[in-house]
C-alpha cells in the first residue's frame, strides 16, 4: 500500500480564469510505511468545530471557501453537485470541501456551489477541522 485516496470537493476554473461548477475529485496522498504503520506526511490544521445538524437539514448553493476536512461521526450527509452528481456521506466516511469563488467574484446562484442535505432520521454529527484560511 503506497496511497490513500481522499474525496476532495473542489471548484473548477473555466479557460477565462473564472471559478465554474463544483467537482468531486479523489486525491492521492502518498503513505510512507513506518512498520506496518501507513501514514502520510503531516499535514497543518489551523482549528476544529464539531457539528450537529437535526433531521431534515438542507443548505442551499454555497461553497465551503476555506478547506475544511470533514469527519462524519453519524447520520448520512449528502453533498450535491450542479450536473446532478452527488455523494453520501456517513460515519467514518472523510472529505475535503475546498471549493471556493477567485478573489473579487460574486457567487451566481447559477453556476457556483454545492449543496448539503442530511439524508435519513439520524442526527448528523461530524468534525471540521479547518486546513488552510485563504485570502479573500
Amino acid at each position: 500500500m503506497n496511497h490513500i485516496y481522499v474525496p476532495v470537493l473542489a471548484s473548477t476554473i473555466n479557460r477565462l480564469g473564472k471559478t465554474s461548477y463544483s467537482t468531486f475529485n479523489d486525491v492521492q496522498y502518498s503513505v510512507q510505511d513506518y512498520n506496518g504503520l501507513f501514514i502520510t506526511d503531516r499535514m497543518d490544521a489551523l482549528n476544529f468545530r464539531h457539528r450537529m445538524s437535526e433531521p431534515g437539514y438542507f443548505s442551499s448553493w454555497h461553497v465551503a471557501g476555506d478547506p475544511t476536512l470533514i469527519i462524519v461521526r453519524s447520520g448520512i450527509l449528502r453533498i450535491a453537485l450542479r450536473n446532478e452528481d452527488y455523494r453520501d456521506f456517513k460515519a467514518g466516511d472523510i472529505f475535503i470541501a475546498k471549493d471556493r469563488l477567485q478573489e473579487n467574484e460574486v457567487f451566481d446562484l447559477n453556476i457556483h456551489g454545492h449543496t448539503a442535505e442530511l439524508i435519513g432520521d439520524d442526527v448528523l454529527l461530524a468534525l471540521h477541522i479547518k486546513l488552510a484560511e485563504l485570502k479573500k
